[in-house]
């Protein structure tokens, strides 16, 4: 399995952070963590919380109360308030200052609620809120927000208004299963059948509840501060975002989804639901307005929270749950279960990487050392917890000076030229022939690996299965900011499979992609693997900036190379998740000069035909039967013959009747091209606007020596149609002009014409709004008006689209003439790859500024 990740390992050869302390609990997986100025807090699964000092790492305190594990801590610094939570399904309020318990706070229906995972603290609202097993988000408001230098509470002061005050003659409620009875003494629970035991105590025999310290008071949340069935998992985590613009709370939880609440009102409400689509979401850390979520199976999921898209995910290691997530200095800190914690600078590449316990990590805070500087805190199943220090000064970053938030990076550094060059080189080093079976596997891990970049980029990516001996399509859709009117929907077409590289010709490697002189060399660098990243990073690069203002839908299929025979019924099938389109845009070919930009608006279609004259004998001497008989041979060159002229003019009947005349427009144009390319205009239309007819090979049966008379021989043929010629129509002429010809032979041979393969012909509009924003976008990049060319060759799926989706087609080229694709030595431009790409961020730009409508009829092609 070749890997996925577009993140680069940076760390190669770097010392991982320097470990500052070890601190082992007492055979106890560290479930939680927090941290104040003075202490480390551990939660455990013994029940306990651990308290530990910053300067001597040395144990200061052991906070019992719990009887369950502590699944959840949370540091309000403005109160010096702990909360933690867990398994006996009661929050616990802790003074950080004197280490001693505040207050019990039960959720609504109490043990009913469930294993308590999570808790989050908003400074401003003055509240608790909890993320619950039963699926229910539940909060708590306490009455007023002292300074952060207060030390403690009192209990007028904590009892929010409308709640009465707590009884005090009861230092303890009775638990229900801690303090039941045997069901046939028919007795309510109380705080005296100690049916448990405490934390801390061998036996519930062992010795009296006299040395816990009693909390003040016992609060319940009430009915009206509960949403039931917030999700439909567990409520696995959750993160306050308080940033002076509203309070916003997001939670995530095992069925997949993060959710986003508003939370001025008396009760959160959803205002957006993200479908990570990774399984459970198990961790979430957020920095301004960017959220990024922990999910099984190792991926993190980046999400924008202002424009409400997935902009990114990282795949830090497949099949490896992340159970913790930190941030420090616009770096994000990865924790998971096979114990390693990787560092992912703001490009997502992976520039730290580490085994820092034995077992699951999973817990981390951030917190400042006490010596100055900062430290990464990890806790693990191995029972350890770990002091790791951070620098800000990180040597390993991308090639940036500047902090940059995780989630946002600027189209204009060079960490996106990097992404795209690095992207470039896993893609080409995937050999997806698909005119080989050989090759067949490579075909689908080029499939997959494509979807899983463009997941990485922040698309919504998917496989489309073409069947069982077909290599799959890739969907990737890169949602645009959200808006009252649909937005612009642009679908761009292209494919990753490349014809064969047979090593002879070639200066390097065909699969490794190999720099020299400005030129990026390897097998599909420009058809079509390096336009199909170029595209995708500049979609991502404007998703990270919140300025993606279309719906850009990849459609990659991995046919193209052996004629597409998949493709369209694929699409029908799939039409629906593809959506509706009001544009289609492809870059797959090259300009006609290595130094003038092109934009391509014609494509001639072709028709490929087999052809087979056989007789019912054997091969035969030609020393014996020659002179005998009539030859397969002789009837097939004399057919093919009769196809062309001595001028070359193509004799099937009628085949000119419908081909365009040129226009004046046309004739200036060619005039134009002529002096750029130094050819005369007459050859330019021969090669683009004139139909023609090619022999391509004759086969013959036998053991091919010169003695042989064949009994059967094949020829292929195809001809190059243009418009506005007929594809069905061309292609009954051609049959019937064969068999009619063949028959006034009158030979005993027989005749098979079978035509393989078809294409129609396409022809841009040049009116159309967005083909005048995309020129606009290459003439600002290059400072050039780009040539209006047309191309020899035919791309069949291009013609289809447009028919299937109704719309028009923009194809702009990025490679140059001598960019040799299909050939030895295939290459692009790095300057050509990286304008193209800002080309193509400069035209989303300008659509999505604009009013594109689609509404101009469709060029017209033949049925």
């Amino acid at each position: 399995m070749r890997p996925a990740s577009l993140g680069r390992n940076l760390h190669d050869g770097q010392d991982p952070p320097r470990l500052l302390h070890s601190l082992q609990e007492s055979k106890s997986s560290v479930l939680s963590l927090a941290a104040t100025d003075d202490c480390i807090f551990s939660g455990s699964q013994n029940r306990d919380i651990l308290v530990w000092d910053k300067k001597t790492f040395t144990l200061k305190a052991t906070l019992r109360g719990h009887t369950g594990s502590v699944l959840a801590l949370e540091y309000a610094k403005d109160r010096n308030w702990l909360f933690s939570s867990g398994g006996d399904s009661t929050i616990r309020v802790w003074c950080t200052k004197t280490l001693s318990p505040l207050y019990v706070i039960d959720p609504y229906l109490e043990h009913s609620s469930g294993d308590l995972f999570s808790l989050a603290w908003s400074p401003t609202l003055q509240t608790i809120f909890v993320g619950c097993k039963n699926t229910s988000l539940q909060w708590f408001h306490f009455s007023r927000s002292p300074s952060p230098s207060e030390s403690s509470a009192s209990l007028q002061d904590a009892v929010p208004s409308g709640y009465a005050t707590p009884n005090l003659s009861a230092p303890r409620k009775a638990h229900k299963f801690f303090d039941s009875y045997p069901q046939y003494l028919r007795k309510p629970a109380d705080k005296n059948a100690r049916n448990g035991y405490l934390p801390g105590r061998e036996s519930p025999e062992s010795d009296s509840y006299s040395d816990i310290p009693i909390p003040q008071a016992y609060f319940n949340i009430p009915a009206s501060n509960v949403v039931d069935s917030a999700h439909w998992g567990y409520i696995y985590c959750m993160n306050v975002i308080d940033d002076g613009n509203g309070v916003r709370l997001a939670t995530g939880s095992g069925d997949e989804s993060v959710k986003l609440w508003d939370c001025s009102g008396h009760a959160p409400t959803l205002i957006h639901e993200f479908n990570c689509g990774h399984g459970a979401i198990l961790a979430l850390v957020a920095r301004g307005d960017t959220l990024a979520a922990g999910c099984q199976g190792g991926y993190v999921k980046i999400l924008d929270l202002e424009t409400r898209t997935s902009v990114r995910t990282i795949i830090v290691q497949e099949g490896v749950d992340i159970l913790s997530l930190s941030v420090f200095d616009g770096d994000l800190y990865t924790c998971s279960e096979g114990g390693c914690v990787k560092r992912w600078s703001s490009s997502f590449d992976c520039t730290a990487a580490w085994k820092a316990h034995d077992g699951i990590v999973l817990s981390s805070t951030i917190t400042e050392c006490s010596g100055g500087g900062s430290c990464l805190v990890t806790g693990g199943g191995d029972s350890n917890i770990k002091v790791w220090e951070l620098s800000t000064s990180n040597t390993t970053k991308a090639t940036t000076a500047k902090p940059v938030d995780f989630g946002h990076t600027p189209g204009t550094d060079s960490i996106s030229a990097e992404t795209l060059l690095y992207a470039l080189y896993k893609f080409i080093a995937i050999p997806s022939v698909s005119s080989q079976p050989a090759h067949k596997e490579d075909c689908r891990q080029a499939a997959i690996w494509l979807k899983k970049c463009f997941s990485q980029l922040g698309a919504q990516a998917a496989l489309l299965p073409t069947g069982e001996n077909g290599n799959p399509i890739v969907l990737g859709t890169f949602e645009g900011r959200k808006s009252d009117q649909p937005l612009p929907r642009i679908l761009v077409y292209g494919h990753y499979d490349v014809i064969p590289a047979p090593p002879e010709g070639w200066g390097s490697d065909p699969f490794t992609l190999t720099g020299k002189n400005g030129y990026l060399y390897g097998r599909g660098v420009t058809d079509d693997k390096g336009p199909i990243l170029a595209i995708a990073c500049a979609a991502a690069d404007l998703l990270a900036r919140r300025a993606l203002g279309v719906d850009l839908v990849f459609l990659i299929e991995g046919e193209e190379e052996i004629g597409s025979p998949r493709f369209a019924e694929t699409v029908r099938r799939h039409k629906d998740a593809i959506g509706h389109v009001d544009e289609i845009l492809v870059s797959n070919s090259t300009w006609i000069a290595e130094d003038r930009a092109c934009l391509t608006y014609g494509l001639r279609g072709v028709v490929h035909c087999n052809l087979v004259i056989s007789n019912a004998m054997p091969d035969l001497h030609s020393g014996v039967e020659g002179g005998a008989l009539a030859e397969p041979m002789a009837d097939m060159v004399k057919l093919l013959a009769t196809l062309t002229s001595g001028q070359g003019r193509i004799q099937i009947p009628h085949f000119y009747d419908h081909v365009r005349p040129q226009t004046e427009e046309e004739e200036e144009l060619y005039k134009l091209l002529s002096e750029v390319t130094q050819k005369p205009a007459s050859l330019l239309r021969s090669r683009w606007r004139e139909p023609s007819l090619t022999m391509h090979n004759i086969e013959i049966s036998g053991p091919k020596n010169s003695t042989i008379i064949p009994s059967t021989v094949k020829a292929q043929i195809s001809l190059r149609i243009v418009p506005d010629q007929g594809l069905d129509i061309i292609v009954q002429s051609l049959v019937d002009y064969m068999k009619s010809t063949f028959d006034g032979f009158r030979t005993p041979n027989m005749l098979q014409a079978e035509v393989v393969h078809t294409a129609d012909w396409w022809l841009g509009e040049l009116d159309d709004p967005y083909f005048k924003a995309l020129e606009s976008a290459v003439k600002e990049e290059w400072g050039m008006e780009p040539l209006r060319i047309r191309e020899g060759g035919s791309i069949p799926s291009v013609p289809w689209l447009e028919k299937e989706f109704k719309c028009h087609t923009l194809h702009f080229p990025m490679g140059q003439s001598s960019d040799q694709a299909h050939l030895p030595n295939e290459r692009i431009s790095l300057v050509n790859l990286q304008k193209g790409k800002a080309v193509v961020e400069k035209f989303l730009l300008a659509v999505a500024a604009g009013d594109f409508v689609s509404s101009a009829p469709i060029p017209t092609t033949s049925s």
